[in-house]
């Protein structure tokens, strides 16, 4: 695959998913190093839908610990059962937060960050990672993004060895 993505222009956000999951899993298809998968991946949906913050952590030593991504700074580790990633590694399953001030125990990396929708990624049935996607406007995240980042890290889950 090239370098570039083919992002349709003005298009609603289901035909954008639409263009890039296919794209992505063509860029990680072929490619056996986690580290340049997971790189490409947070870029393209940064470039794809200029999230604020996109990006994975990855479970180590029991705790998510920051991998690829893009945006600011992020916190480096966090606990399991902690935040809204954190939540999400726990209960294996999408958590979907529409205010971050609202939920409970959130973990401020960044005061900007207004919303989150943080997807669980398996491996033998455990959850080995979370994609951590922010946004700097309020429920900023639904459903439909739910279902396309479900499908993408199902994508990614195939590709772990």
């Amino acid at each position: 695959m090239s370098e570039n993505l083919y992002i349709p222009e003005e298009a609603s956000k289901a035909v954008r998913y639409e263009a890039i999951i296919p794209q992505i899993e063509s860029l990680i298809s072929d490619e056996p190093d986690l580290t340049a998968n997971l790189a490409n991946m947070a870029a393209a949906l940064k470039e794809a839908f200029g999230f604020f913050w996109v990006g994975f952590y990855l479970v180590k030593d029991n705790q998510l610990v920051l991998g690829p991504f893009q945006g600011p700074i992020a916190c480096t580790r966090i606990a399991f059962g902690k935040g809204v990633c954190g939540t999400a590694w726990k209960e294996g399953k999408t958590q979907l937060v529409p205010d971050v001030d609202a939920f409970p125990g959130h973990i401020a990396c960044s005061s900007a960050s207004k919303s989150e929708i943080v997807v669980p990624v398996f491996k033998d049935e455990k959850v080995v990672m979370v994609l951590d996607v922010d946004s700097d406007q309020l429920a900023d995240f639904d459903v439909e993004d739910q279902e396309y980042l479900e499908v993408l890290m199902g994508i990614l889950s195939r590709t772990l060895n």
